[in-house]
């Protein structure tokens, strides 16, 4: 591989903390469109759909989820050959192309159809940026700080989405949910474009085409596995039978053709490296864990208390304030040598505690008090989502920097993937129990006696649901004190020749 400069001897100091800039922006788009959806539902429907379009409604969120998340292998690797502000420009590109598109849409296929070609714009945004962060770090700071304060600008534009979006549509129309992209995507894509200068990547080598299909199959599979399983199909159908022999299949061919592949889009000599593989291992656990708090406390506050959508939603500004806060303390502990791994180790503890005192919650649990464990719950997440960046990138070969990078969001993924599905069938199962053959749907109908007892069943569903999330984070924490102690000022530099 030809020796490249680093981007901190390319560009001044001004014109890297402008593509930081740039880069922060980069993510919040992306996090938001992710969230920002779900809170314009019903105008959406309203307006493209009134008696269909209900039932359409979740691929509008899968559409995007499962092309964002099939190409991120490829993204990587893309980045590792062709250098990372090529891909970034193309990936903006296809976003604000996808986000005009939905804005237009006349009807639910062609919107569902464009949040699709969105997704394969929006699955480089976040992951892409992250290698461009990197980058533009002086090499002597390291990857850490722009992973970090990436990852903090990403939690709390998953929390702070739903509101805006709900704002959007309130005030002046569904439409502008896409249209809102289109200056700031433009900003990006011209700002990057002129500023950045980034080294080349190695240059083609050829692209394990066959690869990055079996790991599209395979994240594919699961995902519409874990989206219709329990819901639209029962989990012992022949759908989703045969979906699970599909994503297994394409699981165990993707593994085999990474051994064998001359360029893998995802190597396996990485798992080689202790700071990846369980940087990898948390990343999966920690999106596990994202998804048993914000959709349930969400649930709870809708269901139980009967809190509105939109007002819901205001509660997730607790939990951005802590990650907000917690980064900026983290990014100070990091820079006087606070080992790393006590950070993660700090933020599994907190996240866990937050999720049990959260289990804890009954039909007429004071809502300050909800509000105080969503803090602690940021305040843990805040120190988990940027510092395990921090530590893949870290650790990964300069060469490999951008399927080491894809990767983190790749697993994370998987993980909240994983965890709607096994939380979805721990609510469905615990409500069962004390209420049987009554759908979840219906506590909403309810009046007088049998509602208090279906509310009462209910919060305990969701408790079970916050225990579950709890163990989650329980083993984030024991997984990141298996992480090694290394001294600040020397990386992993050894790895780096270990994975190489």
């Amino acid at each position: 591989m030809a020796a490249t400069a680093p981007a901190a001897a390319l560009m001044t100091e001004p014109q890297r903390k402008l593509g930081m800039l740039l880069c922060l922006i980069t993510i919040i788009l992306a996090v938001l469109d992710m969230n920002i959806v779900s809170a314009a539902t019903v105008p959406i429907v309203r307006d493209l759909d009134p008696v269909h379009g209900v039932d359409r409604l979740p691929w509008l969120v899968s559409a995007f989820a499962l092309a964002a998340t099939a190409l991120l292998p490829l993204y990587g690797k893309l980045c590792d050959l062709h250098g990372a502000k090529r891909v970034l420009l193309a990936a903006v590109g296809t976003f604000l192309f996808g986000s005009a598109l939905c804005g237009a849409a006349q009807s639910m296929e062609q919107l569902i159809a464009f949040r699709a070609v969105q997704g394969i714009g929006g699955g480089g945004l976040m992951s892409v940026t992250m290698v461009v962060m990197a980058q533009l770090k002086d090499p002597e700071e390291g990857a850490k700080g722009g992973g970090g304060m990436g990852g903090i600008v990403g939690g709390a534009g998953m929390a702070l989405g739903p509101l805006i979006g709900a704002l959007l549509a309130d005030h002046l129309d569904w439409r502008w949910i896409f249209y809102v992209n289109l200056p700031l995507g433009l900003l990006v894509l011209v700002g990057a474009a002129v500023l950045l200068k980034l080294p080349q990547g190695a240059g083609s080598r050829g692209l394990d085409f066959l690869g990055a299909t079996l790991a599209a199959a395979f994240a594919t599979s699961l995902l519409l596995l874990t989206e219709w399983g329990g819901k639209d199909y029962a989990w012992t159908s022949p759908q989703i039978l045969a979906l699970a022999a599909a994503a297994l299949a394409a699981l165990l061919l993707f593994v085999w053709r990474q051994a064998t592949a001359a360029e893998p889009v995802l190597p396996l000599s990485l798992f080689r490296v202790p700071e990846i593989r369980i940087g990898f291992a948390v990343q999966g656990l920690v999106g596990m864990g994202l998804m048993g708090a914000i959709m349930y406390v969400m649930l709870y506050l809708q269901v139980a208390r009967g809190v509105a959508a939109t007002s819901a939603s205001l509660y997730l500004i607790p939990m951005a304030i802590g990650m907000t806060v917690i980064g900026m303390v983290v990014n100070r502990l990091t820079a006087q040598g606070v080992q790393t791994r006590t950070l993660l180790a700090a933020g599994g503890a907190c996240a866990t505690v937050a999720l049990l005192l959260l289990g804890l919650s009954g039909p007429a649990t004071s809502l300050w008090l909800v509000r105080a464990e969503l803090v602690l719950l940021g305040v843990g997440l805040g120190q988990l989502i940027g510092q395990l960046i921090s530590v893949v990138q870290d650790a990964a070969p300069a060469h490999q920097l951008g399927v080491a990078t894809t990767g983190i969001r790749f697993f994370q993924t998987l993980g909240s993937a994983l965890g709607a599905a096994l939380f979805g069938t721990v609510l469905a199962r615990a409500f069962e129990a004390d209420e049987p053959g009554t759908p979840l749907g219906a506590v909403g109908r309810m009046t007088g006696a049998a509602r208090e007892h279906a509310v009462q069943s209910f919060v305990g569903a969701v408790d079970v649901v916050f225990l579950s999330a709890a163990g989650v984070m329980a083993l984030v924490l024991l997984l990141a004190l298996r992480l090694p102690r290394r001294p600040v000022e020397e990386p992993v530099a050894e790895q780096r020749v270990l994975a190489a």
